[in-house]
C-alpha cells in the first residue's frame, strides 16, 4: 500500500509543480475564458488548468506501472479514449466547438474502452440478482460515459466546485471497492492519483481561482470516474452496481437531470445553455461563491454516506434509504428553484397540509 501512498503525493506535487507553465502556456495562446452574462467571473481566466491534474496523475501512475502492465489492454484503451478527449477539450477550449462534435468524440472514447472490456454488462435490481443486458451492454456502457462525462461538465461552474465532487466521489468510491479484490489494481491506482492530481489542481482552482479546469479537464474527469465506476461497481451482483454509483455522482448527475427537465418545460432545446444550474440558483438565493460551493461539498458528501449505508445494508433498508433520498433532492431541488420558482408541487403540498392541520386545530 506504500507504493499507492506515494502515487498519491506525487501526483499531488506534480500538479502543483506544473500550474504555473500551464497558466503561462495558457495565456500565450489564448486558452483563456472570457466573462459573458452567465457566467461567474469578472476577467479572462486561463481554462486548460486541467492539464495540470491530467499529467499529475501521469507522474503518479510512474509509481504503479506494475497494475498498469498487468491490465495492459484496458490500460491502452483507456489511454487512447482518455487522449480523444483531452484533444477535443482543448480545441473547445480555444475555438469553442459544436455540442454534436464534442459528444461524436465522447461516444467514440467510450467504445473504445468498452471494446476492450470496460464494459456494463449486467445491471443488479431489487428483489432480483441480476438482469444480463447481452447486446445491449456496449450501448448502456457508452450511455453511462455520455452521462458521467456531461453531468461533470455541467457543474464545473464555480470556482472549485467539480474538483471537489470528483475527490469526494473517488474517495467514496475506493472506500467502498477497498474489500473488493478489484481495489488493488486498476480502480486503487485510477482513484489514488486521480484524486493527488485534483487536489493539486484544487490548490489553485478555489475560490478565488487562479485558473479554470476547462472542458478538458471536466471532460477527463468524468470519462475516468466513469471509468472506476464500471470497474469497481458494475461488476457486482447486488443492488449496489445500479444506485451506488448515482449516489456517489448525485450532485452532477440531480443538475444534469433537472436541467433536462427544466429545458423541456421551458420547450428549450436540451443543450441549450441557461442559469438555472445549481450554482446559479444558490449565488441567486444570496449564497456567496464559497458559501455555494461548500453547500454543495456538504450535499455530496451527504450522498456519499447515503452510498456508503447503501453498499453495508439489507434490502429494505436500502429501500428506505432511496425513498429518504429520492424526497431529499425534490425537495431541494424545488427550494433552490432547479426547474423555476414557481414549480414546486411537493412543497406546495406540505405548505396546504400545514395549513389544514391549522385550521382544524384552531377549530
Amino acid at each position: 500500500m506504500e507504493v499507492y501512498l506515494v502515487a498519491l503525493m506525487t501526483s499531488f506535487a506534480a500538479a502543483i509543480a506544473i500550474t504555473p507553465l500551464v497558466v503561462r502556456f495558457a495565456h500565450k495562446c489564448h486558452f483563456v475564458d472570457h466573462p459573458d452574462e452567465r457566467k461567474v467571473h469578472k476577467e479572462a481566466m486561463p481554462r486548460i488548468g486541467g492539464l495540470t491534474f491530467i499529467f499529475g496523475m501521469l507522474a503518479g501512475l510512474i509509481f504503479l506501472t506494475d497494475v498498469l502492465v498487468s491490465e495492459w489492454r484496458q490500460v491502452s484503451a483507456i489511454a487512447v479514449g482518455a487522449a480523444l478527449l483531452v484533444a477535443v477539450g482543448l480545441l473547445d477550449d480555444r475555438f469553442v466547438l459544436r455540442a454534436r462534435s464534442k459528444v461524436i468524440v465522447q461516444i467514440a472514447a467510450a467504445s473504445i474502452v468498452a471494446y476492450s472490456g470496460v464494459v456494463i454488462d449486467f445491471i443488479a435490481i431489487p428483489f432480483g440478482e441480476r438482469v444480463d443486458l447481452g447486446f445491449l451492454s456496449y450501448m448502456v456502457t457508452v450511455l453511462w460515459f455520455l452521462a458521467v462525462m456531461n453531468s461533470m461538465n455541467l457543474i464545473d461552474g464555480l470556482d472549485g466546485l467539480a474538483a471537489g465532487i470528483a475527490i469526494i466521489a473517488c474517495l467514496t468510491m475506493l472506500v467502498i471497492a477497498v474489500g473488493n479484490p478489484t481495489a488493488y489494481g486498476l480502480v486503487l491506482a485510477i482513484g489514488v492519483t486521480l484524486i493527488g492530481s485534483t487536489g493539486g489542481f484544487l490548490v489553485f482552482n478555489f475560490h478565488p481561482a487562479k485558473l479554470f479546469m476547462g472542458d478538458t479537464g471536466s471532460l477527463f474527469l468524468g470519462y475516468m470516474i466513469a471509468v472506476m465506476s464500471i470497474l469497481g461497481f458494475f461488476k457486482t451482483v447486488t443492488m449496489v452496481s445500479l444506485v451506488v454509483p448515482l449516489l456517489i455522482l448525485g450532485v452532477p448527475m440531480i443538475d444534469t437531470m433537472f436541467a433536462i427537465i427544466r429545458r423541456t418545460l421551458n420547450q428549450q432545446k436540451i443543450a441549450a445553455p441557461d442559469k438555472g444550474h445549481l450554482h446559479h440558483c444558490l449565488l441567486a438565493r444570496g449564497y456567496g461563491h464559497r458559501k455555494a460551493v461548500l453547500l454543495m461539498y456538504g450535499v455530496s458528501i451527504l450522498f456519499a454516506m447515503s452510498a456508503l449505508l447503501l453498499s453495508k445494508t439489507g434490502i429494505w433498508l436500502s429501500l428506505f434509504v432511496l425513498v429518504v433520498v429520492a424526497t431529499f433532492i425534490q425537495l431541494f431541488a424545488e427550494f433552490i428553484g432547479l426547474i423555476g420558482d414557481k414549480r414546486q408541487p411537493l412543497l406546495t403540498a406540505i405548505r396546504k397540509w400545514v395549513q389544514e392541520r391549522a385550521t382544524l386545530r384552531s377549530k
